[in-house]
């Protein structure tokens, strides 16, 4: 006779038994943030009512101040209205990582640019991929803004390890294959006494699904991430709806790489189920793009969204050669290439690590708006200016702000760049003309660095060169 007491589980219910607690570990941590997180709002909403002091410890203080940044950049419509509430969505689903790789060609940046070793530029941060390439033509100075503190903290992550590693080869492991066991340990071993201690708890806390941030480069740092995440569900609904995307980085030619995308991914795009898709605004925040921007998105196709993004993915898989578009690679591989001559991003490549190296310590990151940055400096104090496509989130009063404090701390030359949804610039007309008329842009030189952007995702790449320095 069996004693059921004293009877040891066999191995399902063993398995059954660590799989609830880990459920429940899980719970209980997402729980506790969200409980988190509404004890913050209620507090918040008392201290408005007059209710109770808000004296918030300093670590919410700091969170609050963030979010209050984010707002301001993106709510441009009132809470209830139903382009509101997108803005408050999208807000919402931006305060983790988005980027761990940022998406725009760095070649194209530093073409345009003309970098020089006297020059002291002003970047938006994100994912930090440029700020690191830029690292090649030796500036003098960068500083990289974010309001974002998971890209803060990437970024730091990476100017530290171009400091504190050994060699280039560490330094690829841990960032261009980005999933090694060992990525853990050479963290210890070479970054975590070396960073401050805002990145490092940033790194070695959890997420709020309970994964150590950390850890994320020992599984492939790059699926991970609101745009990593995207890809990776892209990925699955094509499978589920019978394509594969990775088939395409197996073409040897720019034929075959046409030949896959037609009979197998421009078909999705008549799916049901993908063009419902892509007509919500809210699909498409995993690529980090807000409903502003959304809607510039859509107008530059006359309102088609779905063709617009056909053709911009058409673009990335045809018109580059696999074997030198890195951004393919991720987009259809979720990685970078793992043989020695794989395109990888600048900053990655053999060829540039003493340089990325030696100039390492010349990047300040700040976690501040763009317009209060550039409000802290002084007349003609600036050279290059790299907005990314920020601007397509702006009104236009906030976009002449910006180009007022832009001309104003620009010297004689000085260059800026950016990138739009829609093909042409967004400054004409939007911003006034004596303002906009101290700066020179070449409409054919804009097409053809558009042309050649391998990121393929934008419809315009744009540069402006001032003039003169001044007031305005």
């Amino acid at each position: 006779m069996v004693d059921l007491e004293t009877r040891k589980p066999g191995p399902r219910r063993e398995a059954l038994n660590r799989a609830g607690a880990a459920a429940k570990r899980l719970g209980g941590r997402i729980g506790s943030s969200l409980g988190d997180r509404l004890k913050e709002r209620r507090l918040q909403r008392e201290a408005a009512s007059g209710l109770v002091s808000l004296n918030l410890p300093l670590r919410d203080e700091a969170r609050r101040s963030r979010i209050d940044r984010m707002r301001k950049a993106v709510h441009q419509h009132g809470a209830l209205s139903k382009k509101g509430v997108l803005e408050r969505a999208f807000t919402f689903a931006f305060r983790g990582m988005v980027y761990a790789q940022i998406w725009e060609d760095p070649d194209i940046d530093l073409e345009a640019l003309a970098l020089t070793p006297e020059h002291d530029m002003v970047t938006i941060a994100s994912g930090g991929c440029n700020v690191m390439s830029y690292l090649i033509a030796s500036p003098n100075s960068i500083t990289a803004v974010d309001l974002n503190r998971a890209h803060i903290a990437l970024n730091k992550l990476k100017l530290t390890a171009a400091q504190t590693m050994p060699d280039w080869a560490t330094f690829y492991r841990f960032f261009g294959q980005a999933d090694s066991r060992v990525n853990p340990q050479i963290y210890k071993d070479f970054l975590r006494d070396n960073l401050d201690d805002e990145t490092r708890n940033y790194w070695e806390r959890r997420d709020p699904l309970g994964r150590r941030r950390i850890n994320f480069f020992a599984k492939n740092v790059y699926r991970f991430g609101l745009l990593g995440t995207f890809i990776g569900a892209g990925h699955k609904l094509a499978r589920l709806l019978g394509a594969d995307p990775r088939r395409l980085l197996e073409a040897k030619t720019l034929e075959e790489q046409r030949a896959i995308f037609e009979n197998e991914l421009a078909p999705l795009f008549e799916k049901r189920v993908v063009k419902w898709l892509v007509e919500q605004p809210m699909s498409l925040y995993g690529l980090g793009i807000p409903p502003a921007q959304y809607k510039a998105l859509a107008a530059s196709g006359g309102g088609d969204i779905r063709q617009v993004l056909l053709e911009r993915l058409e673009r990335l898989a045809c018109d580059f050669e696999i074997d030198d578009n890195y951004f393919a690679w991720q987009a259809f591989g979720r990685r970078y290439g793992t043989t020695k001559d794989a395109p990888v991003p600048p900053y990655l490549a053999e060829k540039n690590w003493d340089a990325v190296r030696a100039n390492a310590s010349k990047v300040s990151v700040q976690h501040i708006n763009l317009i209060d940055f550039l409000k802290s400096k002084p007349d003609a104090s600036l050279d290059r200016y790299v907005l990314l496509d920020a601007q397509d989130w702006m009104n236009d009063e906030i976009l002449t702000t910006l180009w007022r404090e832009i001309t104003r701390t620009a010297r004689a030359g000085s260059r800026v760049i950016f990138r739009t949804a829609a093909e042409e610039s967004l400054l004409p007309g939007r911003i006034p003309d004596d303002l906009l008329g101290r700066w020179d842009y070449d409409l054919e030189r804009c097409k053809d660095f558009t042309r050649r952007d391998r990121s393929s995702i934008y419809g315009g790449f744009h540069l402006y060169e001032l003039r003169n320095a001044g007031q305005t």
